[in-house]
């Protein structure tokens, strides 16, 4: 059995909130923010080695979340970036 509302349905907005109000409780060591139906995770280190271990845990953790409300990652609109200052400066 699927889980799906028809679309345009007025039941849409109530139910995407119902899902989504609590995906910040899936993942509590990181900064996560939404806008519409995108998902940003913010992970900060001053160690790169710390950053890519703690990012691969708190999107597992995500991931276990969407997986467990019958949500679904797409992975091809999936990516990341990293941002920090090089020694040179």
């Amino acid at each position: 059995m699927e889980c799906v509302v028809p679309q345009g349905s007025i039941l849409d907005p109530l139910l995407f909130l119902l899902y989504m109000n609590n995906t910040g409780n899936s993942s509590p060591e990181c900064n996560i923010k939404m806008f519409a139906n995108d998902t940003n995770l913010f992970v900060f280190s001053s160690n790169i080695e710390t950053l890519l271990t703690d990012a691969s845990e708190n999107i597992s953790l995500l991931n276990n979340w969407f997986v467990a409300n019958k949500l679904s990652v797409s992975i091809e609109k999936t990516c990341f970036s990293v941002f920090g200052l090089t020694n040179d400066q």
